[in-house]
């Protein structure tokens, strides 16, 4: 099967997010299948930002078209979003020549690559898949407060519906949309739940050795004798890290230290709370590479995830960091009120309201209570969830059936 795999955003372990993209073809190229994967040549959530051109990686063929760079969410950022719609669209009639596709997948978190997609699928005789990262405009509406006759909103509308309407199938990270998408006119016999997970093959080798910053913060935590919280990904408003700030400061006479590794919108102002504050024994690091998660994660007591309070998690919730939390078999302290809870399911952790300092500094205290092999027993239930639902040998294989 000849596979299109439109998302803007994709990226690779050497290149920084968006992962999911390039852990499903690397699958589906393994079994055989073949795959172009079309990004642009800016995204916020890379790391590294590869140059305009193609290339392949690991059997994947990478076409990456040029994009202006952007800063947050304004119109530079829907600039370059027009400008990846626009390369796209004027290479369908190329693409269709030299690759023929059987199946053409429009997946870049925003809903108007549909259009794109569609043309390319109709071209060849092909497939036409929506993969629902987030549900947008919900997402902007609710979580952003953009009004709902925003230009960009109106725009974000019409494109989940033509999805709806137009795609042979729609394929969701998020568990509980299926009332929603019926509601912008899905028939659900097309709806697929394939949800985020991890690469077996980087949890087989030996970690790679931690950074030496990261790794002097950890020992430093560990010599005095502290219970160690860490915190690995994005520090945007959706994470909801001034609660941990909060709960780190109610906390500031008990024996915790915090250790934070990543970066994004809020983490200037995040650290700056934590000079003038005085939280001494919380440490904001720039991002580790994803092959030194393991071995952050490895080190940690307790691994923190917390989310804002916000209907749209109604939903349900498919984290990449809290797979790699449970992988790592971390006992794990979870801030959330959602459709789902992977943390509740697996039995790993412990859930907590969100949005509260107190609720979270209690969980904390209650975990740290807990004896160290009951923590390594709660982390081994995550590890175990996970191998059997969350692998990407596993959801590739899934996300197969829709493409057929």
């Amino acid at each position: 099967m000849n596979i299109v795999y439109i998302n803007h955003y994709a990226g690779a372990p050497g290149l920084g997010m968006e992962y999911r993209p390039y852990y499903l073809a690397r699958e589906w190229v393994r079994m055989g299948h073949r795959v172009q994967m079309l990004a642009a040549s800016w995204s916020h959530v890379r790391s590294v930002q590869p140059p305009p051109g193609d290339r392949t990686l690991d059997g994947i063929a990478y076409r990456v078209y040029p994009t202006p760079r952007y800063q947050g969410n304004g119109v530079g950022r829907v600039r370059n979003i027009a400008a990846f719609l626009r390369a796209v669209w004027a290479d369908a009639p190329r693409l269709q020549r030299e690759f023929r596709p059987d199946a053409v997948i429009a997946s870049s978190t925003y809903p108007m690559d549909i259009w794109v997609a569609r043309r390319l699928a109709r071209r060849s005789g092909a497939r036409l898949v929506h993969e629902v990262h987030d549900l947008w405009p919900l997402s902007p509406i609710e979580l952003s407060g953009m009004s709902r006759w925003h230009p960009f909103i109106v725009l974000c509308q019409l494109a989940e519906d033509a999805a709806c309407r137009d795609a042979d199938a729609v394929v969701s990270m998020l568990p509980k949309v299926h009332d929603h998408l019926a509601s912008r006119g899905l028939d659900l016999r097309k709806l697929h739940i394939v949800p985020n997970g991890i690469s077996p093959d980087e949890w087989a080798a030996e970690p790679a050795p931690l950074r030496d910053d990261v790794r002097q913060a950890l020992e430093s935590a560990r010599a005095q004798g502290r219970v160690l919280v860490g915190y690995a990904g994005s520090m945007g408003l959706p994470n909801a890290l001034d609660t941990l700030l909060d709960a780190a400061a109610l906390l500031r006479d008990e024996p915790y230290a915090f250790v934070l590794v990543g970066d994004g919108h809020e983490a200037t102002r995040l650290r700056q709370r934590v000079a003038d504050e005085g939280l001494a024994h919380m440490r904001f690091l720039p991002p580790v590479p994803k092959a030194q998660i393991p071995a952050f994660l490895a080190q940690l007591d307790i691994a923190y995830i917390g989310w804002q309070r916000v209907p749209i998690y109604r939903f349900g919730i498919a984290p990449n960091k809290l797979m790699d939390y449970m992988m790592a078999g971390c006992a794990v302290l979870h801030a959330v009120e959602a459709g789902n809870d992977p943390v509740a399911e697996a039995g790993c952790g412990l859930t907590v309201e969100p949005q509260s300092a107190e609720a979270s500094a209690d969980g904390l205290r209650r975990l740290a209570a807990l004896p160290a092999a009951t923590r390594r027993e709660m982390g081994e239930r995550g590890r175990a969830y996970v191998q059997a639902r969350h692998t990407y040998p596993v959801l590739a294989a899934r996300f197969l059936e829709a493409l057929r």
